[in-house]
């Protein structure tokens, strides 16, 4: 099995630990004064004290500019359509709210963008068949 590995710049780490870790409930690894590592669904993320990274709205998707760059999961539907409701209920500010794009084309899925406290955008993406994160 291999993991993904994402290094990114955020302002303030208190900040950082509430949104990954109490947030979006994702177990904190090593840190330091200056870093701290998270288990984003099974990845490995370091969020490094530093100036983010510049981002704009230059990504057309279907009939939506979404910002880039930008990284974020492919989830099974069922535990993204909860992750949905969770920051739903929660008042999170979305960039695009979870819907469905795509509906009955291959590629159909669920998503949603938003940033963590530092500006880094995030897209959630929920698929019905994993097998579709591929799809042509």
């Amino acid at each position: 099995m291999s993991i993904f590995h994402f290094a990114f710049n955020v302002i303030d780490l208190d900040q950082t630990r509430a949104f990954y870790g109490g947030l979006l409930g994702c177990s904190e690894g090593r840190s330091t004064d200056t870093w701290v590592d998270f288990d984003f669904f099974g990845h490995q993320l370091s969020c490094h004290l530093g100036t983010p990274m510049s981002v704009a709205a230059t990504g057309l998707v279907g009939e939506h500019k979404v910002p880039m760059p930008h990284f974020g999961i492919v989830l099974p539907y069922a535990q993204w359509r909860a992750l949905a409701d969770h920051l739903t209920a929660e008042g999170v500010d979305f960039i695009l709210a979870p819907q469905t794009r795509f509906a009955g084309e291959p590629g159909e899925q669920s998503t949603m963008f938003f940033t963590d406290p530092s500006g880094n955008p995030i897209e959630v993406k929920g698929l019905a068949d994993m097998n579709g994160a591929f799809a042509t």
